[in-house]
């Protein structure tokens, strides 16, 4: 099976440690912040993650998102959107592509709560939500996973755990 890496999804992925609780304490102290926020409420809260939301929203995956997981969601930035070739988020978000959107973001998304005290030395395979599997390598100095790089790891939610990556993985 080909996988390839485009740059900058960022929906979770572990590797960085020590930024996570930055992003976290970040997201959770702004006005209007839920008490126990999920992965939803996570991701709306850190506003790194606007085209993800968007994503998420127009593949009509926020209840999922929003159920008792727990997920292991690796997560790219609107950075990491913004890296992919012109036109490709705008395609994606088209009701005529949903099925394509939802298997992307469902891509991106571990069954269970992997955190990165998890993987760390070791190099494996997880099936995803999507069905097919992701690479995670964690031998060398970072984790890596389909290629991208985590920056951000370990941001708890009430239903799971997100790594920021730096690219959009697809399947």
């Amino acid at each position: 099976m080909m996988k390839r890496t485009v740059g900058l999804l960022a929906f979770l992925v572990l590797g960085a440690c020590s930024g996570a609780t930055d992003t976290l304490s970040t997201a959770t102290s702004q006005p209007a912040a839920v008490a126990n926020p999920d992965i939803v409420d996570t991701a709306v809260a850190a506003d790194d993650f606007n085209t993800l939301v968007a994503a998420v929203q127009a593949a009509g995956l926020v209840d999922t998102l929003k159920g008792d997981g727990p997920f292991t969601v690796f997560a790219p930035t609107d950075e990491a959107f913004a890296a992919l070739p012109a036109g490709t988020v705008d395609d994606l978000l088209k009701p005529e592509n949903k099925d394509q959107l939802v298997a992307v973001l469902t891509y991106h998304v571990v069954p269970g709560k992997v955190v990165s005290g998890d993987l760390l030395g070791k190099a494996l395979e997880a099936e995803t939500v999507q069905g097919s599997t992701v690479d995670i390598d964690a031998t060398g100095s970072g984790v890596n996973v389909d290629g991208a790089t985590v920056v951000t790891a370990d941001i708890e939610a009430s239903n799971g755990v997100i790594h920021v990556i730096d690219a959009v993985i697809l399947p």
